[in-house]
C-alpha cells in the first residue's frame, strides 16, 4: 500500500526490465507465475479469494471518488464488505477495506503482488497491515487490505495541517519498530527492503502498521551475512551498502528506520529536490547537527512548538546516528532500537511554569519574619 499512496514516484530507484510487451504473451502471467497461483491457494488458507465482480461492487466499479491514492503498482480504492461473509456491501455498511488494483501492463506489479500475498498471507502481527484477500482474474491482480483510517505517516508529517504531537510520534515509531523487529526475528528472517514513512499506515488510534511488502525478501541463510539482489527501493531511505553493491543485510532495514526517525524529528522528508543545494538529502544535511543538543534544537520540527522533552529528543538523535552507521555491523538490531524507544517513551515533557512576579512578591512578604518589638 505504501507506494500506492504516493502521487509521485520520482524517488523510486530505477531497475532494468527484462521483459517487454512482446514477450508478455499478451499480458498473461508467466508460466511459473500461473503455477504459483495454485500454490498460493494452499499456503494462504486464511485469505479470501475475491472475484473481480465482487471487488467492482465493493468499490462501486472503482469510481474515481473512492480512490485513496496511486503509485507504481497501480491504484488503491476504498470499498465496503460484510464483516462476517466478506461479501461486498453498501457504502457505510459492514467494514471498509482498501483495494489495491494493479496496472495490467506492469510486470513489476505482478511480482510485487505475488510477494505481498506470499508474506502477508503467512504473517500476522498487530503492527503489520492485515491482508484480507486477493483476486487474480482477467489479467488483473488485486489485493484487499484492512482500511487504515489515519492514512500514512508521510501525509501526517508533510501534508496535514494538524501536526503530530511528540507522544504520538514516539508511539508511531515504537509500533513501526515492533513490526520490523517481528519480521527480522521470524523463523525465516524477512528483510522489508522499502522502509519509509509512506509505508507506515495508521489506524484510528495512531497505531502504526507496516504495509506494502512488494519488495520484501527472505533474509540470508546458512550463516551468510547478506543476500545479493537487484537494487530496488526508494532514494533517500535505501542503505548505502545496498545501493553500492546490491548486498542486502537485515540491518539495511535499520538504516531506513533511522531515516524515518530523522523525518519524525525534523518534519522534513528524506529527499526533496526543491530544497536548496546541500539540503536536498536530509541525512547528509542534518546528520552533523545530531551530535550536539544546541544544534539539534535548531533542526527540530517547528510544528512541535518546542513541546517535547529535550532529553528524549537528544536520545533519539543518538539512536538515529547509530542506525545511520555506514557499516551495517555497527547498527543496532531492531530489538535494541525498540528497547531504546520504549525507554525514551517514559521521559515526559514538563512545560515550564512561568511564575508571576507579583504573586512571588506577595508570598515573600507573607512568609517574612515579623519585626520584633
Amino acid at each position: 500500500m505504501g507506494n500506492c499512496f504516493r502521487k509521485a514516484s520520482n524517488n523510486k530507484i530505477n531497475e532494468h526490465r527484462h521483459a517487454t510487451n512482446s514477450n508478455n504473451n499478451n499480458n498473461k502471467p508467466p508460466a511459473e507465475s500461473r503455477k504459483e497461483k495454485g500454490v498460493m491457494k494452499k499456503v494462504t488458507p486464511n485469505l479470501r479469494i475475491f472475484t473481480l465482480d465482487e471487488l467492482k461492487t465493493a468499490t462501486r466499479n472503482f469510481r474515481p471518488d473512492t480512490m485513496l491514492g496511486e503509485g507504481g503498482f497501480g491504484r488503491v480504492f476504498k470499498g465496503w464488505i460484510d464483516q462476517n461473509t466478506l461479501k461486498p456491501s453498501k457504502v457505510g455498511v459492514g467494514i471498509p477495506v482498501a483495494v489495491k488494483k494493479s496496472n495490467p501492463d506492469s510486470l513489476q506489479g505482478l511480482q510485487e503482488w505475488q510477494s505481498e500475498v506470499k508474506f502477508l498471507g503467512k504473517f500476522s502481527h498487530p503492527n503489520l497491515v492485515k491482508l484480507v484477500g486477493y483476486c487474480w482474474e482477467e489479467n488483473q491482480f488485486l489485493l484487499v487490505y484492512e482500511y487504515m483510517q489515519k492514512g500514512s505517516l508521510e501525509n501526517h508529517l508533510f501534508r496535514s495541517p494538524e501536526p503530530l504531537s511528540w507522544d504520538i510520534r514516539v508511539k508511531i515509531a515504537i509500533g513501526a519498530a515492533r513490526g520490523l523487529d517481528f519480521l527480522h526475528t521470524s523463523e525465516k528472517s524477512v528483510i522489508y527492503r522499502d522502509f519509509k514513512s509512506s509505508n507506515i499506515l495508521l489506524d484510528g488510534d495512531y497505531n502504526a502498521k507496516l504495509s506494502d511488502f512488494g519488495l520484501a525478501k527472505l533474509g540470508p541463510v546458512n550463516g551468510r551475512s547478506h543476500v545479493t539482489t537487484r537494487v530496488m527501493g526508494t532514494y533517500g531511505y535505501a542503505a548505502p551498502e545496498y545501493m553500492a553493491t546490491g548486498h542486502l543485510y537485515v540491518k539495511s532495514d535499520v538504516y531506513g528506520f533511522g531515516v524515518v526517525l530523522l523525518e519524525m524529528l525534523t518534519g522534513l522528508i528524506a529527499l526533496d529536490t526543491n530544497r536548496p543545494s546541500g539540503q536536498q538529502n536530509l541525512v547528509e544535511w542534518v546528520k552533523p547537527s545530531l551530535y550536539e543538543k544546541r544544534k539539534l534544537k535548531n533542526r527540530m520540527d517547528p510544528n512541535l512548538s518546542e513541546q517535547y522533552p529535550k532529553k528524549a529528543a537528544f536520545e533519539i538523535a543518538q539512536l538515529i546516528l547509530q542506525c545511520l552507521e555506514e557499516d551495517p555491523k555497527n547498527r543496532p538490531s531492531m530489538e535494541q532500537v525498540l528497547q531504546t524507544l520504549e525507554k525514551v517513551q517514559s521521559i515526559r515533557y514538563k512545560p515550564k511554569v512561568k511564575k508571576d512576579s507579583g504573586i512571588m512578591h506577595h508570598q515573600q512578604r507573607h512568609h517574612s519574619p515579623s519585626p520584633q518589638n
